[in-house]
């Protein structure tokens, strides 16, 4: 049963039967929201970039992204830039691995980001979401849709973080500007 977030909203990431998730995707959706011009409604293609940046008490320690697939330790993996989104229907423009059982010990949150590399603005995207999807049945776990867009061309959209022995998420859908992980650092380090 999947459970729709709100701003804020955290769950925890332990099984009904009490055991602990091993592996996660967090996916990523959006469109292109349709323009009005001389000749009719267009679209044009918006190249979103999906990041999982790995904190260390606060410190960022690892990123994966379009150019960096998969973290040093390999607990988690980047399965490719989209450049277009829209192409699921729905379903997962990008999409990163989490193998939440071999993140090692030191890494107490991955913040997931989504950012504009080529600076449009979410005013120009429609249907942005994020999930988390248990990767050892495909269940859909939990479900963040971005209400409206704006002017700003980046989303600090979740967090996975250490609770005791095992991990909660927390919606953040916080917005922020800037075309790479790098440019958002300042708008993640107050979610952590």
């Amino acid at each position: 049963m999947t459970v729709n977030m709100t701003k804020g909203q955290a769950i925890s990431l332990q099984k009904a039967d009490g055991g602990s998730l091993t592996a996660v995707r967090m996916g990523l959706g959006w469109q292109a929201a349709p323009r009005r011009g001389l000749f009719g409604s267009r679209t044009r293609e918006i190249d979103l970039d999906a990041s999982a940046v790995l904190f260390a008490d606060k410190q960022p320690v690892d990123v994966v992204f379009f150019r960096h697939l998969v973290s040093d330790d390999g607990s988690v993996r980047h399965t490719g830039d989209n450049l277009v989104g829209g192409v699921g229907q729905g379903g997962d423009d990008e999409a990163v691995l989490v193998d939440l059982s071999r993140v090692p010990v030191h890494i107490d949150q991955i913040v997931f980001t989504v950012n504009s590399f080529t600076g449009q603005t979410f005013q120009e995207v429609q249907n942005a979401f994020c999930r988390l999807v248990d990767e050892t049945n495909g269940q859909e776990l939990a479900r963040y849709t971005l209400a409206g867009g704006g002017a700003y061309t980046a989303q600090i959209m979740a967090k996975v973080h250490r609770v005791g022995a095992g991990w909660n998420m927390t919606a953040l859908g916080t917005p922020a500007n800037g075309r790479t992980f790098q440019d958002l650092m300042p708008a993640i380090l107050p979610a952590l």
